[in-house]
């Protein structure tokens, strides 16, 4: 390593305005960044330089990549982790005040900031967004990420010019204010009575000198202990962002985005005249989860159902819009989706007399068994049925064909691999089910396995619901009262290896169909599914979806409440980017797929995805230390 070399006053602004162009340095305050600025040296490092060694002694310095590329590998040699501009290391060490796991080597010429462990710890209790990111990184560049998709698919689906109206069109009441000196429990008092989330703080000639929302009341107020009596200028929001009341929307959008707020002042000529909040301008959107349950509910139509299909499709780009997470929107369009094939399924059976008197349940399966649907998804389902006789038998694989069918028509295509609830290999006694399931249980072929990840994510959508719960409770008593199977499926598992490179971030898939991407599905988002059933399977837990399984079975498996959590956020990243890129293709007017190019990417989302599989990779090494592999 040379020597390094102290930055001279005249760079330290060339050096602030490199180092903010990363997370969390992008959102940190300017004089928090000068001071690590002013604190910082720089060192160059030739390539295969050793940076950092595995130590028993706690790390003393904080490495910030400038330029080039670090690689990160185990004491015995195995690469697990490779790091670019912007990113730091060992966080972990110094956090915990111990040596670094991990040898750090450059792998092209590299130069670094390096800032001492004293610097490092000083920093954090200088900024709070700083120590924010050390201690919840994947969490908080999360948050950095979702605050630009928000405004990025707002405008985006601004199809009827809603964002370009002026926000004087949203103002529905006289603003809240207060002069500066008023007591907190005045201000509070006057929020209460008007039922409204924020005051603004005005001078005598009504110009906005602050705000105070409900959110910051809970955070400045409550949990400060500070008295109602004090004055709320000395805890309002000083200098608040504010826009022209003709600015159009998409203004207000933006900015509240941008810098994560929920409410702005609106003025004319300087004076106060309005506040938007976020709901304000989301209340433009028509489609709401209601408005859509209501119509299929209502629907006497099976052929009126596509219309609403597409529907469902809308209200989840507005959602993504809405900055909503990854978990409650593929929750929420799983749910849609649920009630359309009821409905299916009520119209239908209200058609065939056949049926009446029959026991069955018709069970959702692969990613709609697990509540996680994304824009792009084909039918995969299944029945159950108490013993019946033959002609009983073939009515019923006759109603499910013909939901098949109406499914097909809602868009949601007839699954290739047939698995549906039409074929007579899936629609099946209970007797036959449990026959199946243990048939793959006790032979573990590899088509066994492959049954097994898609079959065993069931859930009842429809019909009698305790002939799937008995199953459900019969399958767990059969895989756990099978250690080898469980065996089997991890090892299947790990056959599938997140697409993590030594030499560049990423292993691209040379398929000419889909060449240089990463399938964020199979390589992605299954790690933490294959991880996650066996996990359940093994901990007798009846859930389905992945993070409610990774939660119920991490007690039980004694995984840590951290590392779990990482584990979700980076499992619904990957969803999110999913659903994202779908939704780019279907706007472009292509079929959506799973296949991104990560080049594509933002340098931030690009960072995030690397982290993700990261946590892919830690969930399969919990997998392969759990079952000896």
């Amino acid at each position: 390593m040379n020597p390094t070399i102290p930055l001279a006053n005249s760079l330290h602004r060339a050096t602030l305005d490199t180092i903010r162009q990363q997370a969390p340095f992008s959102a940190m305050a300017e004089d928090a960044v000068l001071w690590l600025v002013q604190h910082v040296s720089v060192a160059y490092f030739a390539r295969d330089a050793v940076l950092l060694e595995p130590a028993a002694t706690p790390a003393d310095t904080l490495f910030i990549i400038k330029q080039g590329t670090v690689t990160g590998a185990t004491a015995a040699g195995q690469t697990v982790l490779q790091l670019a501009a912007g990113e730091m290391f060992p966080l972990g060490a110094l956090l915990a005040g111990r040596g670094a796991a991990n040898r750090y080597a450059a792998a092209s010429d590299t130069f670094c900031y390096t800032l001492p462990a004293a610097d490092f710890h000083a920093l954090r209790a200088r900024s709070a967004v700083f120590d924010d990111f050390c201690t919840r990184r994947i969490a908080s560049l999360l948050e950095e990420s979702q605050r630009a998709v928000q405004s990025e698919y707002a405008l985006a689906l601004d199809d009827e010019g809603r964002f370009a109206r002026p926000l004087s069109g949203l103002i529905r009441r006289t603003p809240l204010s207060v002069l500066p000196g008023t007591p907190l429990a005045d201000a509070l008092a006057a929020m209460e009575a008007a039922r409204v989330g924020s005051v603004v703080v005005a001078d005598q000639a009504a110009q906005p000198l602050g705000i105070l929302t409900l959110k910051d009341v809970l955070a400045r107020v409550t949990l400060a202990g500070v008295p109602l009596a004090t004055p709320i200028a000395e805890v309002m929001t000083p200098q608040p962002a504010t826009l022209a009341a003709d600015a159009p929307v998409a203004d207000a959008l933006l900015l509240m985005a941008r810098q994560g707020i929920h409410h702005i002042p609106l003025v004319e000529e300087g004076r106060l005249v309005g506040v938007v909040s976020e709901k304000d301008v989301f209340a433009l959107r028509r489609l709401s989860v209601e408005g859509i349950t209501s119509a299929i509910a209502r629907s006497d139509d099976a052929a009126r159902l596509p219309a609403l299909a597409h529907d469902i499709g809308d209200l989840a780009h507005s959602l993504l819009a809405q900055g909503m997470d990854a978990e409650n929107l593929t929750a929420i369009i799983s749910s849609l989706n649920d009630r359309l094939t009821e409905r299916i399924i009520t119209l239908e059976c209200a058609a065939d007399d056949a049926l009446t008197g029959l026991r069955w349940c018709w069970l959702a399966l692969g990613s709609e068994g697990r509540m996680e649907q994304t824009l792009a998804t084909d039918q995969d389902n299944a029945l159950i049925f108490a013993a019946t006789d033959d002609a009983q038998c073939a009515a019923l694989r006759s109603f499910a064909l013909r939901v098949n069918n109406r499914l097909d028509a809602c868009g949601f295509p007839l699954c290739r691999g047939g698995i549906m609830a039409s074929n007579p290999k899936w629609c099946l006694s209970a007797t036959a089910w449990q026959q199946q399931f243990g048939q793959w249980i006790d032979h573990g072929s590899p088509e066994a396995l492959l049954h097994a990840s898609i079959f065993f994510d069931f859930r009842p959508l429809a019909g009698d619901a305790a002939l799937a719960l008995d199953l459900r409770a019969w399958l767990n008593r059969a895989a756990r009262n099978n250690p080898r199977f469980l065996h089997q499926m991890a090892g299947n598992a790990l056959r599938n290896r997140p697409p993590l490179g030594v030499v560049r971030d990423f292993v691209l898939s040379d398929d000419n169909a889909h060449p240089n991407t990463i399938d964020l599905k199979l390589n992605g988002a299954t790690p933490f599914v294959d991880a996650a059933r066996i996990f359940a399977l093994a901990a007798g837990s009846p859930q389905t979806n992945t993070a409610k399984r990774l939660r119920e079975a991490a007690h039980a498996l004694h995984i840590p409440d951290a590392e779990l959590a990482d584990w979700n956020r980076a499992f619904h990243f990957l969803q999110l980017l999913r659903l994202r890129h779908q939704h780019a293709q279907q706007r472009a007017g292509q079929p959506p797929d799973n296949h991104l190019d990560p080049d594509t990417l933002n340098p931030l989302d690009r960072r995030i995805l690397k982290e993700a599989l990261r946590q892919a990779r830690k969930v399969q090494a919990r997998l392969a230390l759990d079952y000896g592999l």
